[in-house]
């Protein structure tokens, strides 16, 4: 049977107008990983303050400035975008994040608006040490009709510098590009049928050349982690994935759960994302593109006097609504990115503590990531709770932490380690609400391994 997409793999088809996510890849097994809480204990193995997070890792030599391009449209996969540009300006890297719309603001796959930092126009002369080209339907097909775009990619491949593609974006972009000739390429499962036999392959990044591709949303610090080893080396690649704590310890459990509570709604859950100046976007978008997979009503919410925020890694952001705006309703939990200035300014907002405190009173959930916990100590939310946390933020907590849990979940309260654990703090909340089965679901379709049983 031919995928949904069928009619927009062909370079005639006229540009789709609404976002779809990707469908859903062969179903995986499924795991509960439960241990009883040790005492508080110094982390398995040492990790990068928080303040190496901001920019590239101070541990590194000085490299060379490395030019990237990723262009972005209405339908991109966010994830995919916001993963790339992040992990790759931690590495050093000059990233131009660039729109293929009329406007820079572009309303992702799954509803998150991202301000470009200019338009495809003004990157036609440059030349980049890489092209990468987030995956999400339509925005592929959006990216493969413009004509700038195209002619800075087969500059690129033609010049022997290196570019990449992910998710849907190899065969909905590359192909009709004829960028993919003489390359072993991955893609989603869901487009893989459309590559040549001879050339696919299934693995998470395929390296060919010059050409580097990757499968889904779930690859993609995998995908970004493998241009920092090409364009910086094998080193600089160790220290920002140190960071980033996305392949920590392999015997860490990737969720606890202690004081065992049901959290049972009679409604699509309703989650509040508080965020600031500062805020960490990789975590931001990772919760955001997760959670509305999985069906759950997610209000992103602006502390700042504008809707437009900046991340920590200098990408623009659009909330759904101000906090005050939010305010007029109940939420089923409330969570709260990193990103250390972030932290700070989400913790001067009188209406946001306002919420938290009705939260705790009201026995609703809530929880955080990272240096977000800070703020639910200071606001009396960690008394008597167990809870992870990265290395840095651990040591000034006064509640009991556990180091060996990615996630731990303490009765209505979550937390997580740091930005490489978003994914699985996303899924551990939706399989709280509804369920393994749910929660695979949307592993799978991000292309995420689900722990297994």
């Amino acid at each position: 049977m031919l995928s949904p997409w069928h009619s927009l793999l062909s370079p005639t088809a006229p540009p789709a107008t609404e976002a779809r996510s990707p469908l859903h890849p062969p179903n995986r097994s499924l795991h509960s990983s439960l241990r009883s809480p040790p005492p508080r204990s110094v982390a398995a193995r040492a990790a990068p303050t928080l303040s190496a997070t901001a920019t590239a890792v101070s541990s590194s030599p000085p490299c060379p400035k490395k030019k990237v391009l990723v262009p972005i449209a209405m339908g991109t996969e966010e994830m995919e975008a916001v993963i790339l540009a992040g992990v790759l300006r931690r590495a050093g890297a000059d990233v131009t994040l660039a729109s293929v719309e009329d406007g820079l603001e572009v309303e992702a796959s799954c509803g998150s608006r991202i301000v470009a930092d200019t338009h495809i126009a003004s990157c036609a002369d440059q030349v980049f040490d890489l092209v990468a080209l987030p995956g999400g339907m339509p925005g592929s097909v959006r990216l493969r009709d413009s004509d700038i775009l195209q002619r800075i990619m087969v500059r690129q491949a033609e010049e022997k510098r290196l570019y990449g593609a992910i998710c849907a974006a190899p065969a909905v972009v590359l192909m009709p590009w004829g960028l993919h000739k003489r390359k072993k390429i991955t893609c989603h499962p869901s487009f893989i049928g459309y590559l040549p036999t001879f050339r696919a392959v299934e693995s998470n990044v395929q390296v060919s050349g010059e050409l580097t591709t990757s499968r889904g949303p779930g690859t993609s610090f995998q995908f970004a982690l493998s241009f920092v080893e090409q364009m910086f080396g094998p080193h600089a690649a160790e220290d920002v994935d140190r960071v980033l704590m996305t392949q920590i310890d392999g015997d860490l459990e990737r969720s606890t759960e202690v004081n065992e509570l049901e959290w049972s709604v009679d409604h699509n859950p309703h989650v509040l994302i508080p965020i600031a100046n500062g805020s960490e976007e990789m975590e931001i978008i990772i919760l955001v593109d997760v959670l509305r997979r999985a069906k759950i009503n997610v209000v992103l919410a602006s502390v700042e006097k504008s809707p437009n925020i900046v991340g920590s890694q200098r990408m623009k952001i659009v909330a759904d609504k101000s906090i005050m705006s939010a305010s007029d309703s109940n939420y089923d939990l409330i969570i709260l990115p990193g990103g250390t200035a972030g932290a700070e300014w989400l913790h001067r907002s009188r209406i946001l503590k306002k919420l938290l405190k009705e939260q705790k009173q009201a026995g609703r959930m809530y929880g955080g990531i990272c240096s977000s916990l800070k703020i639910l100590q200071q606001q009396g939310l960690l008394e008597d709770k167990i809870v992870t946390a990265h290395p840095d933020v651990a040591n000034e907590l006064t509640c009991q932490v556990i180091d060996q849990s990615k996630i731990v979940i303490d009765g209505n309260l979550i937390t997580g380690k740091g930005i490489g654990t978003a994914v699985d703090f996303a899924l551990a909340i939706i399989r709280k609400f509804f369920g393994h089965g749910r929660a695979k679901s949307v592993a799978n379709g991000i292309v995420f391994e689900y722990p297994k049983s």
